[in-house]
């Protein structure tokens, strides 16, 4: 019902301010895009912020695992992509 409400562009019964129906929509094609990119953020960060203290302590002479490593990295990568793919376009 609210579905068709929105879709409904043509005829007089549409009762939506535009501006909301936009701000709808929106929301309808992503669901949940701020909470997710805050995510995604905070996510990235903590695995930026392990690595850097992993290669400080490398640097000091503490052995650090090459698999802790690895699993840092995979983090950054993994959450870089998450937050290019999420990205705002304008198409």
């Amino acid at each position: 019902m609210l579905f068709d409400q929105l879709t409904n562009t043509s005829g007089p019964e549409s009762k939506l301010d535009p501006q909301l129906r936009s701000r709808l929509m929106k929301e309808f094609k992503s669901p949940f895009r701020g909470v997710r990119r805050v995510l995604w953020i905070a996510l990235f960060g903590s695995s930026c912020i392990g690595l850097l203290i992993m290669s400080i302590r490398a640097s000091s002479g503490e052995i650090v695992l090459l698999s802790d490593a690895g699993i840092q990295v995979s983090a950054i990568t993994l959450f870089g992509c998450l937050l290019f793919f999420d990205r705002q376009r304008n198409k």
